[in-house]
């Protein structure tokens, strides 16, 4: 990810390991390196922070440790502090701290997710579809990704504003509507695979016959200047684009709704604007008959204007810049978008700043993407080399599992691991329910309803209160592990705000969805009796919360049964 200006933090350190580093590094002057530890007699994380501060004072490291341990007031949060081997610092959260913060989790709504103390405004530009054509999977990533950040930094307080770029402009509409005209065919007919076939059968028309040539580039000026057939015939694409892209999100379970769409002929009015401003400014100048901006650093100039007086996209982008800065009111920008663009949003970046469209208080991000590759490590394409419609592909990944699992195994390939790295699309590995998968976080979370249910129909059966809503005693290594883990969720939403990286919230949910399973194992929840039986059903309670939350936050569904 490339960025021209830092986001400010999303939240204060809240989990347990946040507290404990921020209080030792207070006393220390430094950051405490805390890692796990190794064992459980050895505490929950060790430090050899005592070890390097000798280093630097010329004195032995135990020595060290014994006073910054006679310095740390840590009573509050920590069992009595151990120095173990050559230096070592050992820490041990109490099992009451642990248990109030698990606890804690069971009746807030956003589980554990705090507020931003700044608020911003965001905008996310993402999907992207073109008109008249089908989404294919190049807009998969884009829109997965889009809706992950739009879940995320909405869940984090900010106010997210979707701007669905779709390419509603150009001159393909010229041929498009001739080709209408041409075959005396009704638009409303179309839906949008009819709409890419008259895309194709145009295309051919307009290479075979130069009088249709003629005729469309006669028909794009008209469209221009606004002629009432070809606008509302346009304007008829556009419609049955949407109804097909609206389909494609909902099968996608995504937020994108028409309130979004800010096509690119949103900007038409602001292009000759842009174009006499930035020359007006000595910003841009003309040359070879064209209107480019020489970027520092850059031995390509950036094109506004072409040499047959066409705008193309870098004049688009800063229109967009100048309206979502201007009329949106954004303090950040977040572009998601195929990784070959990134030298064009540098550009558009650097002239944006340069023309003040763009304050060095917005911040403004280019998150790229790679591709999805086949099984056979090459990019996913049709027999013909032409991308996949993306429809196809959810029907291929329905084909080896339910619709549900079958997206949460796409999803979570997608945003698990670094986003400017190539995935490949195996579906039949993608929906195991073993694994580093979407559906074995699923299964993780149906597996902890399932014990809740029993706990709850043997309640209404004694006709007692429901099972599982404190937790008060955590005595088993498992037991605290997990509630460790859990009390960490909110920095790693917080983190992944800042960062953009899904794949923090990816590893952090596998890792949670692991010590929820060791746990099971080492700590019988139905079995048990008493107070430990309630303590270990609210810990299950808690950790259902914190995964189902986390994985809407994927957009993955979180399933009651598998």
């Amino acid at each position: 990810m490339s960025s021209s200006a830092s986001p400010s933090p999303s939240s204060p350190a809240t989990s347990l390991p946040a507290q404990l580093t921020a209080r030792v590094q207070a006393v220390t002057g430094i950051d405490p390196e805390m890692r796990p530890a190794t064992k459980p007699q050895f505490g929950h994380f060790q430090s050899n922070v005592a070890m390097r501060l000798a280093k630097s004072a010329g004195r032995p490291p135990r020595e060290v440790a014994a006073d910054l341990v006679a310095q740390l007031a840590l009573d509050d949060l920590c069992e009595p502090l151990e120095i173990a081997g050559p230096g070592f610092i050992n820490f041990r959260i109490k099992a009451e701290v642990l248990a109030t913060t698990a606890a804690a989790l069971i009746p807030d709504e956003h589980a554990g997710i705090v507020p931003s103390a700044d608020p911003q405004r965001v905008v996310i530009d993402y999907s992207a579809p073109n008109v008249a054509k089908q989404m294919h999977v190049g807009h998969l990533r884009s829109t997965i990704i889009g809706d992950c950040f739009n879940r995320v930094l909405s869940a984090l307080g900010h106010t997210v504003i979707p701007q669905n770029h779709i390419g509603d402009w150009g001159r393909q509409f010229g041929m498009l509507v001739e080709q209408i005209l041409d075959e005396d065919l009704d638009p409303d007919t179309l839906d949008l695979e009819g709409a890419e076939q008259l895309y194709q059968r145009a295309n051919a028309h307009l290479k075979a016959d130069e009088d249709f040539a003629t005729a469309s580039r006669d028909r794009v000026v008209k469209l221009q200047a606004g002629d009432p057939e070809t606008t509302a015939i346009w304007r008829k694409l556009i419609n049955v684009s949407l109804a097909g892209f609206n389909a494609t999100y909902a099968r996608l379970n995504v937020l994108l709704t028409d309130a979004d769409v800010a096509g690119e002929s949103t900007y038409n009015d602001d292009l000759p604007i842009i174009c006499d401003d930035l020359e007006s400014r000595g910003i841009a100048q003309v040359d070879d008959g064209a209107l480019v901006v020489f970027v520092e650093g850059s031995q390509t100039p950036a094109i506004i204007r072409n040499q047959r007086g066409g705008y193309g996209y870098t004049a688009t982008d800063l229109a967009a810049i100048r309206h979502r800065v201007g009329d949106l009111e954004s303090d950040r920008i977040i572009y998601v978008v195929g990784s070959p663009q990134q030298f064009h949003f540098e550009q558009v970046f650097a002239i944006a700043r340069r023309a003040g469209y763009l304050p060095d208080e917005v911040a403004a991000q280019f998150v790229g993407f790679g591709q999805v590759l086949g099984a056979d490590g090459k990019k996913f394409s049709t027999r013909e080399g032409t991308a996949v419609p993306l429809n196809e592909l959810l029907d291929e990944a329905n084909t080896h599992a339910a619709p549900n699992i079958a997206l949460a195994a796409i999803k979570y390939a997608d945003l698990s691991s670094g986003l400017q790295k190539d995935y490949t699309f195996d579906a039949e590995r993608m929906v195991q329910t073993t694994g580093d998968t979407g559906p074995y976080l699923q299964y993780a979370h149906a597996r902890i309803n399932q014990i809740l249910r029993k706990a709850e129909a043997e309640a209404d059966e004694a006709g007692t209160p429901a099972p599982g809503q404190a937790i008060t005693v955590l005595d088993e290594p498992a037991e605290q592990q997990l509630a460790l883990l859990l009390s960490r969720f909110g920095e790693v939403v917080a983190e992944v705000g800042d960062s953009l990286a899904p794949h923090k919230l990816c590893n952090y949910l596998y890792e949670l969805a692991g010590a929820y399973s060791t746990f099971y194992e080492h700590c019988p929840v139905l079995r048990s009796e008493g107070e430990v039986r309630e303590s270990r059903l609210g810990l299950c309670r808690a950790a259902k919360k914190v995964l189902g939350q986390g994985l809407y936050l994927l957009g993955i569904d979180a399933p009651e049964r598998m």
